[in-house]
């Protein structure tokens, strides 16, 4: 399919509710009636009953017992960014590269794309909207001697033409090592089964459907946040926004529109902003040295848990599962249980006709080029309530947000497959002349459309980032 038809029809997605088979209200009940049918237990356990998992020699990581999946390992952390230099963390290490995959098809002429009523471990709630293909190496290959996914030959066998959008993307620096996985959308045109715990949606509905806490999963809005809309002329786009009768009604929906197509009316250019991020990358140090986990002064190794000495940041856990539906239905594994609820916020302000978004750079210890860039508040591992207001720039700013500012405002879970119940709220803030020109030197104004083309490239945009801009929506 070629670029520009490619754009269209991704545009046509996101600007479309009408879905022969349903409507969001349906999608709904139909998400409650997937939580009934499977049966889920995850217990916490100790360490010593964690069945395949061990403790390798002297402490040095916590592994599986074929050496695949998942380590957790120690670092020694050393750097020139920020006001703490220096510090050692737990990290899970997954080398691997995974799928986290769509299958899209035409129906009515409008691009649907399959989701699945997936259950992780760690989510809130059980049953999350999924992508057709979430799964590790490990899983996929069959390590745990499992049921291969369901539509993983779609993917393996998948020809060139097919393929509409594939990219390697970074996971959470903070809690990963170097971690991708390979974001991947094909097209198919033949029909193919609808098993039980998969829908069809377009891109509108799940955009839609992410106003909801901890409805959409982080794995689907990481790679709707990586799709093109191509570029278009500021009058064509105000053209559409001034004749279409919902846009007019929702103005916030035509600026977020605009900010994402049109491409020339930017603050910075391009390259303004690769030497932007170079000059950074330049300077800053970021040294990360393996270390066992037994020889961290400033966390312990207890029966249940590997934990901060003050009870801080996160804590690594055991666990055994039991899910009905899955490749496997029961299995042991460690996760990550973050010490309270985070924040992740943009904030937005019209400039010269154009939503911009104030973008900052941040490093973090897992980070596989030093920094990326990340939405303008991310307070994921500190109490943000207790320490940071004072500190944080725009923390208050987006923590005080009158109601008619807000445009986005939802608890979003982080991946439930690593992270034991790990949730954060997600905001979209608009700002006015109260917020000035001028940005802390480590933050940048960045359209939307310029946001969406770096996600092209690896290792540019974060994924709290990349899931807010998943969250973006041109509808009301």
């Amino acid at each position: 399919m070629k670029k520009h038809n490619l754009n269209i029809k991704f545009i046509q997605s996101a600007l479309s509710v009408k879905n022969p088979f349903n409507d969001v209200i349906q999608v709904r009940e139909w998400v409650k009636e997937q939580n009934l049918k499977v049966l889920v237990s995850v217990q916490k356990i100790t360490f010593d009953q964690l069945e395949q998992w061990h403790f390798a020699e002297n402490g040095r990581c916590l592994q599986h017992d074929s050496g695949k999946f998942f380590s957790i390992d120690g670092i020694k952390v050393q750097t020139n960014w920020g006001g703490v230099s220096e510090w050692e963390q737990p990290i899970i290490n997954q080398p691997e590269i995974g799928y986290l995959g769509f299958v899209t098809k035409e129906f009515d002429g409008v691009l649907h794309f399959l989701l699945q009523a997936k259950i992780e471990p760690g989510n809130v709630n059980n049953v999350q909207l999924s992508p057709t293909l979430q799964a590790t190496k490990s899983n996929y290959t069959q390590v745990h001697k499992g049921k291969a996914p369901a539509y993983l030959d779609l993917f393996v066998n998948a020809k060139p033409e097919q393929v509409l959008l594939d990219q390697l993307q970074s996971e959470q620096g903070a809690r990963f090592l170097k971690k991708r996985n390979r974001n991947i959308v094909i097209k198919v045109d033949h029909d193919i089964p609808l098993y039980d715990n998969f829908i069809w949606l377009t891109l509108a509905q799940i955009k839609l459907l992410m106003v909801e806490d901890n409805l959409v999963n982080m794995d689907t809005r990481t790679i709707i946040s990586g799709i093109p809309y191509g570029d278009l002329d500021e009058d064509i786009v105000d053209f559409y926004n001034d004749t279409n009768p919902s846009m007019k009604e929702n103005r916030i929906a035509s600026k977020l529109l605009k900010s994402t197509l049109v491409q020339d009316k930017a603050l910075h250019t391009f390259d303004d902003i690769i030497k932007f991020i170079t000059k950074q990358k330049s300077f800053l140090e970021l040294h990360v040295e393996k270390v066992p986990l037994s020889s961290m002064s400033e966390w312990k190794i207890e029966a249940d848990s590997i934990r901060h000495v003050d009870d801080k940041y996160f804590k690594v856990i055991a666990t055994k599962v039991q899910i009905e539906n899955r490749e496997v239905v029961s299995w042991c594994q460690p996760m990550v249980e973050p010490a309270q609820e985070g924040i992740c916020a943009f904030v937005c302000k019209e400039i010269d006709g154009v939503l911009h978004f104030a973008v900052q750079t941040k490093l973090e210890a897992g980070n596989f080029d030093i920094i990326e860039f990340a939405p303008t508040v991310q307070c994921l591992t500190g109490n943000y309530r207790i320490s940071g207001i004072e500190s944080l720039p725009f923390l208050a700013y987006v923590l005080d947000a009158k109601p008619e500012q807000i445009i986005f405002d939802t608890i979003q879970s982080e991946e439930g497959g690593r992270f034991y119940r790990e949730q954060n709220r997600n905001m979209l803030v608009l700002a006015g002349d109260d917020v000035g020109m001028e940005l802390p030197e480590n933050y940048i104004w960045m359209t939307l459309n310029q946001l969406q083309t770096f996600i092209k490239f690896n290792n540019y945009v974060n994924i709290q980032a990349r899931s807010l801009i998943a969250a973006v929506s041109f509808m009301n």
